[in-house]
């Protein structure tokens, strides 16, 4: 598994980055809204699909569900009479209507899923991952979001793959 991750980390390194790219800057969430700047991740097209390079601080160590939310807001929004960070967001984007969360690498799925982000010990996230089914394009007008626990990529046994609540958050614009 770790070969095959330093393989890929690689293959992302050295793929040419044709000239679309766009950088967005990423703000940790709460409840009440924007915290702060945690950092920002360079969106590239590549041969291979879209590249999300990230230079994020301050997250907790581990893996992190990532994905493209339908609306370009981090604004805290009300559920169940509580507020709940980056619900304005609305849920992950799914323009072919599919209702199903099955992950980045599925054709049957939503094209919301992301690769999960992992940040190290220091909460450093620097790892490159690949999303192979969408274009730079189509992230404009959308929000991204980094969820607090892992992706398993299905809605079993929790929905949206159990990744949990939302805890950073970048806005692309239409330009």
């Amino acid at each position: 598994m770790k070969k095959t991750i330093g393989v890929l980390c690689g293959l992302l390194l050295a793929a040419p980055v044709m000239a679309e790219s766009l950088l967005v800057h990423v703000n940790s969430i709460d409840a009440n809204g924007i915290v702060e700047d945690i950092g920002f991740i360079e969106v590239s097209i590549s041969p291979y699909g879209v590249v999300f390079k990230p230079e994020i601080e301050k997250m907790t160590p581990g893996l992190h569900g990532f994905h493209i939310h339908q609306n370009p807001t981090c604004a805290p929004g009300t559920k169940d009479g509580k507020k709940v960070a980056g619900l304005a967001a609305g849920g992950h984007w799914d323009p072919e209507h599919t209702g199903k969360h099955l992950g980045p690498y599925s054709h049957d799925g939503h094209k919301g899923d992301l690769p999960d982000l992992y940040a190290d010990a220091n909460g450093n996230m620097r790892l490159p991952v690949l999303a192979p089914r969408i274009s730079v394009e189509d992230l404009k007008g959308h929000s991204l979001i980094i969820h607090a626990k892992p992706d398993n990529y299905s809605d079993d046994p929790a929905e949206n793959g159990g990744s949990g609540a939302r805890v950073a958050c970048a806005i692309i614009k239409e330009e």
